[in-house]
């Protein structure tokens, strides 16, 4: 037998390779782990979930619930891969309502990171930790049992993944920072946390004593939107709920779905689009072209809304094992369903669009001002072809060192030039009275001239120099009279 037929002979995987090549295709970077973890924590019936992430997650991603917690019996199984407590037998996807099924979230993860849980249900009187690596239990330490010890803690599960990808350098190498890394992972909590508002959710980096992302548990939708994307998205956004709509065809089920959509006055670079088709997370490039398609024409180009989507599906109609990581999905009948979808939407923004807001430039470069309009407003409502001004707020305060004294009797830069056309002695001229001629109103009086001023004239000094006479008439002649004016009559 030659070389090259040896060399095709077929054999079987070892079992650790076969579960290393498995976990690549479901754990794809630290954010993508999360996901598992979340998912599970929801399934427990948790209403309070904290996350602690140390660069990025590759070092260290923890992941704390007070859901009803794992019994001690089932820890030796655990990490075994198509190890779940959700279904027994192939029928019950049809009825699926959880988010997990398949038992491979955590089997993935030991066998590319380092993972311990601590948990506790409500009937121990202790809680349990246990470590796993390549799926089975493995001792904390060297000399130690690998058997599961008891320890203190809360109801709940704590889930602790360390040195992700340890034993993949290819995958850990084409990760990008651990920056990057963590905002993947703050994405994925802002998703769950809008869809799930009833749920605490907190999210922070190591030794950090603030977390990036906080939610109250017991809010609504739009108050999470938000807390999360802030109020002035909140503001612009259209609920648009779709009661129960009838079968499409015979055979399906009724639907139902739930949308929170930005009217035409928000815009933003990039759009934002929440979907989730019976409470999973998942994309859907078909759904997502369709919402795009809704603002077109509404939105200037290079413009993007805010799209948040529940679908509510009868679970026979769906098919949720269709990608390793469950990010798709497929369900019957749906073309139509999203053409409702879309319709209902485009009908909602289309009572909307009524009232729209721009923002307007009011004095362009090298313009000018009139005096009543010093103050421009810097919006226009536009409202069924009327065009109404929106007033600035109060004015701006005027600081000390940006006013100017206007009183009469203060100096002025005049007092500091010779006066032309003046001679040696006419600087000092006393005040005399000004007599006015008797009239039907009034007899003979006197009215007197306005006090002096402080300030003083400086006569011309005589001077009988040729040269110093034409060089002062040459000035007479040249001076600006705009400027001199400026001058004479600024006070300071």
């Amino acid at each position: 037998m030659t070389s090259e037929a040896q060399s095709s002979v077929i054999r079987r995987l070892d079992e650790s390779l076969i579960n290393r090549i498995a976990a690549g295709e479901i754990i794809h970077r630290p954010s993508s782990a999360l996901k598992e973890l979340l998912e599970n924590a929801l399934d427990a019936g948790s209403t309070s979930i904290k996350i602690t992430a140390k660069e990025g997650g590759l070092k260290m991603l923890q992941i704390q619930d007070n859901g009803s917690g794992i019994h001690k019996a089932d820890l030796p199984v655990l990490c075994e891969r198509f190890t779940t407590s959700k279904i027994k037998k192939f029928g019950d996807l049809a009825a699926l309502t959880t988010y997990g099924f398949r038992g491979e979230a955590l089997a993935s993860i030991s066998h590319v990171a380092h993972l311990s849980v601590v948990t506790k249900t409500k009937s121990d009187s202790c809680a349990w930790r246990a470590c796993y690596n390549d799926g089975v239990l493995s001792p904390p330490k060297p000399g130690q049992t690998s058997e599961p010890k008891p320890c203190a803690g809360n109801d709940g599960t704590l889930l602790t993944v360390e040195d992700l990808f340890y034993n993949v350098p290819t995958r850990l190498a084409s990760l990008r920072s651990g920056a990057d890394e963590y905002k993947r992972i703050l994405d994925v909590v802002t998703q769950y946390a809008v869809h799930n508002p009833a749920v605490s959710f907190q999210c922070k980096k190591t030794g950090q004593a603030q977390s990036d992302v906080t939610t109250p548990g017991g809010a609504s939708v739009l108050q999470v939107i938000g807390l999360l994307y802030g109020s002035s998205l909140s503001k612009e956004l259209v609920h648009v709920p779709i009661d129960k709509q009838k079968p499409i065809e015979k055979g399906s089920s009724p639907w139902e779905a739930d949308a929170y959509i930005s009217n035409p006055n928000y815009q933003s670079k990039r759009f934002t689009f929440l979907l989730f088709i019976n409470h999973r997370l998942v994309e859907s490039s078909r759904i997502k072209r369709a919402m795009e398609a809704v603002y077109t024409g509404m939105l200037p180009k290079g413009a993007c809304p805010f799209v948040y989507l529940s679908l509510l599906l009868d679970p026979k109609d769906v098919d949720p094992n269709v990608h390793p990581t469950k990010r798709e999905v497929h369900f019957l009948n749906e073309e139509a369903i999203v053409e409702i979808i879309s319709d209902k939407l485009q009908t909602s923004l289309a009572t909307q669009s009524s009232s729209r807001t721009f923002e307007t430039q009011t004095l362009l470069t090298g313009g000018t001002l009139d005096e009543s309009s010093k103050r421009p407003s810097k919006r226009r409502r536009i409202e069924d072809g009327d065009v109404e001004t929106i007033p600035l707020d109060a004015p701006r305060k005027i600081y000390s060192n940006h006013k100017v004294r206007t009183s009469l009797h203060d100096r002025t830069l005049e007092e500091w030039m010779p006066i032309s056309g003046t001679s040696a002695g006419d600087g000092d001229q006393g005040e005399r009275p000004i007599e006015v001629e008797d009239s039907a109103e009034a007899g003979n009086a006197q009215v007197e001239a306005p006090a002096p001023s402080r300030s003083k004239e400086i006569s011309e000094s005589v001077c009988r120099l040729t040269s110093v006479l034409e060089l002062r008439s040459e000035v007479l002649v040249g001076q600006h009279r705009g400027m001199t004016e400026i001058i004479k009559e600024h006070i300071f």
